[in-house]
Order: structure tokens, then C-alpha cells, then sequence
């Protein structure tokens, strides 16, 4: 009796201890089928689902609905939309990829590209934050916009994204994972559109073992076999904006403002586009012009984009710099000449060469290329900005945010020469292969610009230095009028990656660091290098003619 009680209790042991196995079998099977198998929604939360992601999770604040209006907060515009969204007590600056917009606030009038325009809605004010309506931003950040009233989904679509679409072959679920097992999502009827989302790092649909990641027309995301679909079809693509294949490799054609632009015949070996000095900036933002045509049309006729360079040179004065950034309407009122005045010339571009300014100024310069930048992709401009090396002085490197400017520019310039100038106390190269590596490396380490934004500009000169009682001067000495005096013996300089001459002459020792072919070789090898963007080079008419042949076979134009 003792031996059956105590075998029906081991036997009941053992079957409890497999029910349990087989429940935690199943709890593990389904954590590793669906994770985040539910996901809990806040009762009358609106998704918002931008670009085929559901970004609801992201949301600084909750959409709000007002008279069958959508309102996104300013925060979660600056979140999405724009990063560089600004905002005082009246009033918000906005820009999008062809659009400036000025925003007065609880005002149904907008001003976009400088035009007064009327919007339905106006902003509204609420929970100590602003809200824009969802309708009457979508012409402003160029998306459409649907929503689902049944599913509270808003979508909202770039117009500028890629957007690939698909017809499903029969009725079926949407899949929360890739797997016949997974949980349904939505059931979707044969002949509905759907969206079939991007894996923007490839430029290619997102496919799983056989599935596609989707998005239905209700806002929900999941998988749908990919032999359940017919009719895939790119609907549009990636709004790509490049001027120029390849490598870039400027020309600056430098002239005085009483002068006349250089008059150019035949082809420059190895270059893509040129930069000749049609403009200056006044004080008011007006646009001192000299400009010629017979230029631009030699310059076109050789397939050159032509950028010409705005300068704040002549104007010899920080404070008149400092005004023309100090807001926004001064800075509009020299955007609106500046539109003004390419489009009076059949020119592809400008660039922007802004030097000597405050470095308390450095943001207010930001927001002037910020606010440029749409204006001139609006009328298909391309945009590149001059900058300095980094760490320099106040208002010759620290007045520029490098940063900033290389993620809304096209290019960023950089300046690659005057290591040692007409001020430096000590001789030196005019432009070392060692400082230009190491300044290309802060700038894509340190000030994190993009590599395929950087120009690098090289110059056509170098510096004759004269040392003599203890006095320190320079000369400049252009690359085609280097000129090394009978029995003075060039001696090769690794670290600078080029020649180097010293000698004495009345009492006085000289100095220089040779700009030549071989100089300017081994700074481009940089540039490939680091995949860059491209080259430029200062200034016509100082080289020497067997540099262009090495130009274009190291940028390969």
C-alpha cells in the first residue's frame, strides 16, 4: 500500500514537473517569436508615422487634434524636420530643402521664399509649447499626409524620400515578423496598395527571408511574403542634388573690383568648375556686381560650373559684417540680394567667402548659410562656404562652425594654406602636408563634417623668407615665379612633402618651402585619401602649366 502511494506520488511529481517544462517551453517560444508582441497604446494617442517608421515613441509631446486639425509641437518639428528650427516670443524661422519660411506666431500670414503667403491654421499656443498644423506644413517641408481615423495613424510622407509601392495578390495578414507563426496584424485585401519601406543605407527594399517590411495604407507596419505581391514599382526616388560627378576641382579666377574679369580662351586641363570675383557685399547687404558674361559663356562652353565668390573683403569692417548678420530681416535683406543677383546671370552657383568676423557672430553666421541654403536650391544654386583651419584665432577660425555649415552647404571649403603667413614670427611652409593631413582630420574627427563635403584648397604660392638682424620678413612668390639662385642645391623635406631651399645673400638668410607640381601631387593624394570631396586651387594664372595635367590625373576629371 506504502509502495503504490509512494509510486503515485513520484508519478504525479513527474507530471507537474513536465507541465511546467512544457509552459516555459512555450513562454520562451513565444518571447523569441514576437518580441514586443504587444505593443500598449495610450487610449486616444495619435501614431504618427513618418517615412514608413513608426516614430510615435519619439515624440517630445502628444499631437494634438483642434477642429479637425493635427498639431505637431515646434519640438517635435525641430525633431523630424528641421534640427535648425528657431523660435523667439513672436515669432519661428523654419527652413526646409527649397524653403525659408518666417512663422508669426497665432497668425494665419507666413512669409515663404520672401513672399507673403496665407495659411489656414494658424499656430496655437498651449501646455507652454507651440504647435504647427500638419495641413498647411506639408507645402512648407514638401510632404503629404494622410490619416486614419480608425486606426488614429497619421503618416506623413517626404516628397523628397524614395517611395516604392506594391499590389497585394490576394487576401491575406500582415505579419508582425517575418514568419507564417507571427502574430496578424491587419488583414489586407487582394488588389490594396501598400509600401514596401527602404533600407536607406543600401537604397534597397528591407527583405527578410523572403519578406517584406511594409506598411499598410492604415499606418500599420509588418511583413508580407514576398511572393503574396505583384506590380512593385518605384514611385519616385531619392531627390538627389549634385552638380558636379566625381571629384570637385575649382579654379579661383581672383580679380580687383576695379578690374575687368580675366578674358579666358581655350580649356583649363583637369578642372570642373571656377569661382571668378563677381561680387561683393556691401554694408546695407546690397551686392556690388562685376560680372561678365563673355566669361560665364567660356566657362559654360568648356562645361565649367561656374560659382562665383561673394566677398566681405572690401568692406574693411567687422561691425558692418556683424550688422548684416545681427537678425533676420538683415540677413534676408542680403539673402533676397543675393537670389537677386544670380538670377540676373546665367551662373550655377555661388561661394561664399566671408572672412574677419566676430566670433560672437559664429552662430549668426550659421543661421545667414542656413537661411541662403534653400533659397538657392529653390532656383537650382549650388552652395559652398570658405572656412579656415580649426583651433586658429577669433575672427580668422573661431567665428566659423564647421560643423553646421558642412551639413547644410553642398561644400565646405577648406582653406588649406597660410600655415606660416605675412604675420608669423618664425619661418615655415606656406602649406605642410603634415598640418594640411592633420587639419582634414579635425575636421572630419573633431568638427564631424562629412568627408564628401570637403573641398580642400590649395594654393599657387609660397613665402621667401628673409632673415636678417633679428628682423623676420616675407615675400609672397607665386609657384611660376619660384626662382632658385645659381648653386643653390633643393633638398627634399618629407614631413612638409616638399622642396626646401636656404641660403645667404647680403648678409641676409633666405628661406622657402617650394610650391610645385610635386607639393601640390602629394596634398591631393589627401584628398583621395580621405574619399573627399575634391580640390581647389588659388589662384589662376600663379601656377606652373605641367600642374594641371597631374590635377586631373589625381581627381580624375
Amino acid at each position: 500500500m506504502n509502495r503504490k502511494y509512494a509510486k503515485t506520488k513520484v508519478t504525479h511529481a513527474i507530471r507537474r514537473t513536465t507541465i511546467i517544462i512544457i509552459m516555459l517551453a512555450l513562454i520562451i517560444m513565444l518571447i523569441n517569436i514576437a518580441p514586443n508582441y504587444l505593443k500598449i497604446t495610450k487610449k486616444d494617442e495619435i501614431k504618427l508615422i513618418i517615412n514608413n517608421n513608426d516614430v510615435t515613441s519619439g515624440l517630445k509631446t502628444p499631437i494634438i487634434n483642434m477642429n479637425n486639425e493635427n498639431y505637431l509641437s515646434l519640438a517635435d518639428y525641430k525633431n523630424f524636420f528641421d534640427e535648425f528650427l528657431e523660435e523667439d516670443a513672436s515669432s519661428i524661422i523654419t527652413t526646409s530643402n527649397t524653403k525659408t519660411v518666417k512663422i508669426q506666431k497665432n497668425n494665419n500670414r507666413i512669409k515663404v521664399n520672401g513672399s507673403d503667403v496665407t495659411i489656414k491654421n494658424a499656430s496655437i499656443t498651449t501646455n507652454n509649447a507651440t504647435y504647427l498644423p500638419i495641413s498647411d506644413m506639408a507645402n512648407v517641408y514638401g510632404y503629404e499626409y494622410s490619416y486614419n481615423e480608425n486606426n488614429k495613424a497619421l503618416i506623413i510622407s517626404s516628397l523628397n524620400k524614395k517611395l516604392v509601392q506594391a499590389i497585394s495578390a490576394k487576401d491575406q495578414s500582415l505579419k508582425f515578423k517575418p514568419t507564417n507563426v507571427s502574430r496578424n496584424l491587419e488583414k489586407i485585401a487582394r488588389g490594396d496598395t501598400i509600401s514596401i519601406i527602404q533600407d536607406t543605407s543600401k537604397d534597397a527594399d528591407i527583405e527578410i527571408n523572403g519578406w517584406y517590411k511594409v506598411r499598410t495604407k492604415t499606418g500599420n507596419i509588418g511583413y508580407i511574403n514576398k511572393k503574396d505581391i505583384i506590380g512593385r514599382k518605384e514611385v519616385r526616388g531619392n531627390l538627389e542634388w549634385k552638380q558636379i560627378s566625381g571629384k570637385v576641382s575649382m579654379v579661383w579666377d581672383y580679380y580687383e573690383p576695379t578690374e575687368s574679369a580675366p578674358k579666358r580662351e581655350g580649356t583649363i586641363e583637369g578642372i570642373n568648375s571656377v569661382s571668378p570675383s563677381f561680387y561683393q557685399i556691401n554694408e546695407d547687404g546690397t551686392i556690388e556686381k562685376n560680372v561678365s558674361r563673355e566669361y560665364i559663356e567660356w566657362a559654360h562652353f568648356n562645361n565649367y560650373k561656374v560659382w562665383p565668390t561673394l566677398s566681405n573683403v572690401q568692406l574693411g569692417n567687422i561691425d558692418a559684417m556683424s550688422k548684416i548678420l545681427s537678425n533676420y530681416d538683415t540677413r534676408a535683406n542680403a539673402i533676397e540680394n543675393i537670389v537677386k543677383a544670380l538670377t540676373e546671370n546665367n551662373v550655377d552657383g555661388i561661394n561664399i567667402d566671408f572672412e574677419n568676423m566676430y566670433k560672437e557672430d559664429k552662430d549668426k553666421f550659421s543661421r545667414f548659410i542656413i537661411e541662403l541654403k534653400p533659397r538657392l536650391r529653390d532656383i537650382g544654386m549650388n552652395l559652398c562656404v570658405d572656412v579656415t583651419e580649426p583651433d586658429g584665432s577669433d575672427t580668422w577660425s573661431l567665428c566659423y562652425n564647421r560643423n553646421v555649415i558642412g551639413k547644410v552647404s553642398d561644400y565646405i571649403v577648406f582653406v588649406a594654406y597660410d600655415q606660416f603667413n605675412s604675420s608669423s614670427k618664425t619661418a615655415g611652409p606656406n602649406a605642410s602636408y603634415s598640418w594640411v593631413e592633420a587639419n582634414i582630420k579635425k575636421f572630419l574627427e573633431q568638427e564631424v563634417v562629412a568627408p564628401n563635403k570637403i573641398i580642400v584648397a590649395n594654393a599657387f604660392y609660397t613665402r621667401l623668407w628673409k632673415e636678417q638682424k633679428n628682423e623676420l620678413t616675407n615675400t609672397v612668390v607665386n609657384m611660376n615665379e619660384v626662382n632658385i639662385p645659381d648653386g643653390v642645391q633643393k633638398v627634399w623635406n618629407d614631413e612638409a612633402k616638399q622642396y626646401y631651399i636656404e641660403y645667404q645673400k647680403n648678409n641676409a638668410n633666405y628661406k622657402m618651402w617650394i610650391e610645385d607640381q610635386e607639393s601640390v601631387s602629394n596634398k591631393l593624394d589627401l584628398v583621395n585619401k580621405y574619399n573627399l570631396a575634391g580640390a581647389g586651387f588659388w589662384e589662376k594664372d600663379r601656377e606652373i602649366n605641367n600642374v594641371w595635367p597631374i590635377i586631373k590625373n589625381k581627381l580624375k576629371t
